[in-house]
């Protein structure tokens, strides 16, 4: 087994002066040009649309295999993914996972890992939903269902693929966060604290990943212009219908606009958090960040970062577990 602190090590002068004091990248540019990935395997959750779709063309055309996974197969989108990946050539092989079902997510990595010849080498945990209303007015369904999704869908899909991982000796896992994952706007239903949830589970791993080279960041997207905004609307809109005036009396203003978000004013380019992710993977293992912030934006959530980085490091940097803690934040 390599030294625990590897990651010190392998920290090149030019990585870590690109990284802040977090372990967040200043600028998601450490590499300017589009990497090369050929012989990278990578699975996606959630490629339907947004992020994943993107990421799994990008990915592809970068020279990766990919392995897009997506619910409810038979779909168009995964029909029209099929057709794009034939006529250009890519790499691409779409499988079905819906990160609520323990037996779909096995399954799927299993037959991933089987085309691939081996264990996967980056997983991204694309997949997840939002519910937006008042706390009271979340009901219990609404509440299990975000939750289900956004985290326990991510800590799903890392138990199935972690043990090849370790068996091959390294990997990647992305976690697809938000800057509401550190920040916080009211109304937003549950979404922060499934976000805060991956956040605190995500940096955890990445601790206890440290021994078998396996790489863990956390990408912190701030709004972007994808259908994510339909699929809120959808799941806001049922919750609306089927909620009691005994908890939406009180929330007059924020009701009436349950299920009526549709992203305007979001201009930024969705691809920024795939060729993020892309560039990221290129980079030498163990110098990759904890937490990326990605945004066509502001980015509120660095000073935060940088807090619990220090804190971390302050109060464990010298116990047991300091080796640990210092090869996430010491790079």
């Amino acid at each position: 087994m390599p030294a625990i602190d590897r990651r010190t090590l392998l920290a090149s002068a030019a990585a870590t002066a690109a990284l802040t004091a977090t372990g967040a990248l200043a600028q998601p540019d450490v590499i300017k040009a589009d990497p090369d990935l050929s012989g990278k395997s990578i699975l996606i959750t959630g490629c339907s649309s947004g992020f994943g779709r993107l990421g799994a063309e990008h990915y592809a055309r970068l020279g990766a295999r990919v392995f897009a996974t997506m619910r409810n197969l038979p779909r168009p989108e995964a029909d029209e993914l099929a057709t794009l990946a034939q006529a250009e050539g890519l790499d691409i092989h779409i499988i079905e996972i819906d990160v609520l079902s323990d037996k779909q997510v096995e399954a799927g990595v299993l037959r991933a890992e089987s085309i691939n010849g081996g264990p996967i080498d980056v997983l991204i945990n694309n997949a997840g939903i939002g519910i937006t209303s008042p706390v009271e007015v979340q009901d219990m369904e609404a509440t299990k269902l975000i939750f289900d999704t956004n985290v326990f869908g991510c800590h799903r899909m890392a138990r199935a693929i972690l043990p090849g991982m370790r068996k091959k000796g390294g990997g990647q896992i992305f976690q697809i966060s938000s800057q509401l994952g550190r920040v916080i706007v009211p109304y937003s239903g549950h979404y922060s604290a499934t976000k805060f949830a991956l956040e605190a589970m995500s940096e955890q791993l990445a601790y206890e990943m440290v021994p078998h080279n396996i790489d863990v960041t956390i990408i912190e997207p701030g709004g972007y212009p994808t259908k994510v905004w339909v699929n809120r609307n959808i799941y806001t809109k049922a919750l609306r219908e089927r909620a009691s005036d005994l908890h939406t009396s009180g929330y007059p203003q924020q009701v009436a606009r349950m299920g009526m978000e549709d992203g305007s004013g979001r201009s930024a380019d969705p691809m920024d958090v795939p060729r993020a992710i892309a560039r990221t993977i290129a980079m030498i293992p163990g110098t990759r960040p904890l937490r990326l912030p990605v945004s066509g934006g502001r980015i509120p959530q660095v000073r935060i970062n940088e807090v619990t980085a220090a804190t971390q490091v302050g109060w464990l940097g010298e116990s047991g577990v300091g080796p640990l803690i210092k090869g996430v934040h010491q790079r």
